[in-house]
């Protein structure tokens, strides 16, 4: 039986022939935390690239400024999936090949238009190598179904693959202990986040990592967990946010019971802010974390909070 994606990242945990890129350390941010309690919350919703998990350049990226790391990413990927007998014999390295290849696919898909003004269409990484895959089976590409599925099983591993040999992530400090806190302490946790198919069983990797978390329902109320891929659009979309408020309400949450947390200012909070939740600004790391000071200055999109450290969202809460 053909491993789960989840499966399939914790064999990868056992390998000791694979060397991963780590994310850097948190850059020190001078800020002043400002944590009163907030009464009446009852979610906690988080950002995950930058907020619950340190990655190079503070979010998911699709390709990477440092051409030299995107070359080791597609050659690890192509040597583990044995794509190079499939590749065109083309002038210059397999990766060059590669690369040209899915730049233009990435590119194609960015191109999408949406159904509202304000909104943004976000890249399915699934998709993109689906494509790349369906281009290789065309030139006899074979792989293992018994360990890696079918072909949309087969892209969502091979996404995985690329994306974490070009970015390295980790939770960042006490994220396992705080989420764990708050929902013994009765407050939900849920997820309003950029994301791929990926990004949960990445997630739970690295919690497992930090505090031996067993399964994702131990941190997470699943009914609130939004991804960007499930909705189609990516942050700043003005629909994501309506698509949480609406979903929060048919759980018989409102707006103003949801705390945000991300250490992104104008690209999140302030969206989520004017859908009503309640927001705190995460401002622990100074590469990471983006804020317009002017914005931060006006009533309707100042945070709520701010927070230097993921613990002090137990402040805010009183838990």
């Amino acid at each position: 039986m053909p491993l789960g994606l989840s499966e399939y990242i914790d064999s990868l945990e056992d390998r000791r022939d694979l060397i991963w890129p780590k994310p850097p350390k948190p850059v020190p941010l001078k800020a002043t935390p400002s944590v009163a309690p907030l009464p009446g919350i009852k979610v906690v919703t988080w950002n995950i690239y930058g907020t619950l998990l340190r990655i190079d350049q503070g979010q998911l990226m699709f390709s990477h400024p440092q051409e030299l790391r995107m070359q080791i990413a597609l050659e690890k990927t192509i040597a583990e999936f044995n794509m190079w007998n499939s590749m065109s014999r083309k002038p210059g390295q397999p990766w060059e090949y590669m690369l040209r290849q899915y730049s233009a696919v990435v590119e194609e898909a960015g191109m999408v238009s949406t159904k509202r003004k304000g909104d943004y269409p976000e890249t399915d990484s699934r998709k993109i190598w689906k494509k790349l895959l369906e281009r290789l089976v065309k030139n006899e590409y074979e792989w293992d179904q018994g360990l890696y599925g079918d072909l949309d099983d087969l892209a969502a591993k091979v996404a995985y693959f690329f994306h974490a040999n070009l970015q390295g992530t980790a939770a960042n400090d006490h994220a396992a202990e705080v989420l764990s806190q708050l929902m013994t302490g009765g407050v939900r946790c849920g997820l309003l986040a950029d994301g791929q198919v990926f990004t949960l069983p990445q997630l739970l990797r690295d919690l497992k990592r930090q505090s031996g978390v067993s399964r994702m329902t131990d941190v997470l109320s699943m009914d609130f967990v939004i991804l960007s891929t499930q909705v189609g659009l990516r942050k700043p979309s003005v629909s994501l946010f309506r698509e949480a408020v609406d979903r929060f309400q048919q759980k018989g949450i409102s707006p103003e019971q949801v705390l945000h947390v991300s250490q992104l200012h104008s690209d999140d909070l302030a969206f989520a802010k004017k859908a009503g939740m309640k927001t705190a600004l995460f401002a622990a790391d100074k590469s990471t974390c983006r804020v317009n000071a002017e914005e931060l200055k006006m009533p309707d999109r100042k945070p709520d909070r701010l927070i230097s450290d993921l613990r002090q969202i137990r402040d805010i809460l009183q838990i």
